[in-house]
């Protein structure tokens, strides 16, 4: 069964993006950005919501043609494009080049066969109406919160109220230059 791992960045009070959804309070280096490439090793199927998708496809695509792009942009934006993307949406239709599939109704048992399909793990990033989702039904298995040293005071959480405890365990944790704090759970 492929592996599902949630890579999310968030604000030390679990904000992932401010109310409107900016993101200047997150300030990525390039160890950063080498650490979640590392991560792109072991998957070949990224999820997102819509919100997230439409975000990543703004920069990723083109992003290893940028003059001066560093070695991780231009990994992350061939692994990005070579990737099976799955897209969680209700207001996405059709045929979207680049998507592998745009899941409208019954996500949690689509999600579940795709799990269960042959492949490599496959990554969520941020889209946290869709990590909830996600939680609630324990599709998670591992972890990826990343932990900035910013306190947005209010914005989009990444955890909402849930009607069960959760047990994860800590697997590794991991300081950047930028005083990101990378923790690894996976769950119990």
């Amino acid at each position: 069964m492929r592996k599902l791992t949630l890579i999310a960045h968030t604000s030390l009070d679990g904000f992932v993006a401010g109310e409107n959804g900016e993101l200047d309070g997150f300030k990525a280096g390039a160890e950063n950005l080498a650490f979640v490439v590392g991560l792109t090793q072991t998957a070949d199927a990224a999820l997102f919501g819509r919100v997230s998708y439409q975000l990543l496809e703004k920069y990723w695509p083109s992003a290893k043609d940028i003059p001066g792009a560093t070695e991780g942009e231009v990994a992350y934006s061939k692994w990005y494009n070579k990737t099976e993307k799955i897209i969680v949406s209700r207001t996405l239709e059709g045929q979207v080049m680049g998507i592998t599939a745009i899941l409208s109704e019954n996500v949690v048992a689509r999600i579940v066969a795709i799990k269960e399909q042959a492949g490599k793990d496959i990554l969520i990033f941020g889209s946290p109406s869709v990590s909830q989702l996600l939680m609630a039904e324990n599709l998670i298995d591992d972890y990826r919160i990343c932990i900035n040293p910013v306190i947005f005071g209010k914005g989009i959480p990444l955890f909402t109220r849930s009607e069960e405890l959760k047990k994860l365990q800590l697997i590794s944790t991991r300081q950047f230059p930028n005083g990101e704090l990378a923790l690894h759970y996976i769950r119990c």
